[in-house]
């Protein structure tokens, strides 16, 4: 079997601490097996305590980004993350519409690790007009999901409700995101347009260093769908790779706050590996 080396692209803000958004991104594409190119949509003042500070990048910077990237090197999928004003989406969404066959992972970043709420309120309603019906698979957590539901989730037969609330703005495709739930297991609901529907469970990690989770897994989705995986399988083997990724960064103790996931933990496994 001959092994090429896909790229993707990641359509977020930047992290200063390192942890989460385009950083995170790189990271895991990087990680596992894939070219990992970028359109930055904001410059985020943040560490593991917080965030301070956005600074939009200007929507025909992000606009011409994209078309950059797509018209040369023509990435297999695109992961969306922090699209935080209306602005933005609908540039996004009008720029995505050029490439319909690429698949579209889109995690609505809404408020981080620490709480800190990232994205502008009028903006939620364009993101579920614009960008969700252009996504192949939106990736909520418990906070953003509750938000696009407008219900709150208590258990997982919450999070069935609430993803099939999400599926009703025509996106294909709901992963949602349990692990801000409490207990001893972890609960990820993946429901398709089709009715499958599947929930992923695993033990739950005791650690503060798990900033930059949700923007590991959509681009991880990313990746092992860009060499050839099915979506379901995709998701399958990014909710595993994050739980490693967790896993061997719960003993990372720079910072005071939400510490980092290990991207690149050993042995490291990547996509070309697994197949073989």
């Amino acid at each position: 079997m001959t092994f090429y080396y896909p790229s993707v692209l990641a359509i977020a803000g930047s992290d200063s601490g390192g942890g989460a958004g385009i950083q995170a991104d790189i990271k895991t594409i990087s990680a596992l097996g894939c070219f990992a190119t970028s359109a930055l949509t904001a410059i985020t003042v943040q560490n593991t305590l917080g965030v301070t500070g956005i600074h939009s990048v200007p929507a025909e910077i992000v606009r011409e980004q994209i078309k950059a990237v797509m018209d040369d090197i023509e990435p297999k999928v695109i992961k969306v993350g922090m699209i935080h004003t209306k602005e933005l989406a609908i540039v996004v969404a009008e720029t995505l519409q050029q490439y319909p066959t690429v698949d579209v992972i889109f995690d609505p970043v809404m408020v981080a690790a620490s709480g800190d709420r990232l994205i502008e309120d009028e903006t939620i309603i364009v993101l579920m007009e614009c960008l969700f019906p252009l996504a192949t698979v939106v990736t909520p957590n418990i906070d953003e999901a509750a938000i696009l539901s407008g219900m709150m989730i208590r258990h997982v037969d919450d999070m069935a409700e609430a993803a099939h609330r999400i599926l009703q703005t025509t996106c294909k495709a709901v992963l949602l995101k349990g692990g801000h739930l409490q207990g001893d297991l972890m609960f990820d609901l993946y429901i398709d347009q089709s009715g499958k529907q599947q929930l992923f469970t695993s033990d739950a990690i005791s650690t503060r260093n798990i900033h930059g989770a949700g923007c590991t897994l959509s681009s991880a989705i990313a990746a092992y769908r860009a060499t050839g995986y099915t979506i379901e399988e995709a998701v399958e083997h990014a909710l595993r790779y994050v739980h490693d990724a967790i896993e061997h960064g719960k003993d990372v103790t720079t910072g005071k706050g939400n510490g980092p996931l290990n991207h690149f933990y050993s042995p490291k496994k990547s996509i070309k590996d697994q197949r073989q």
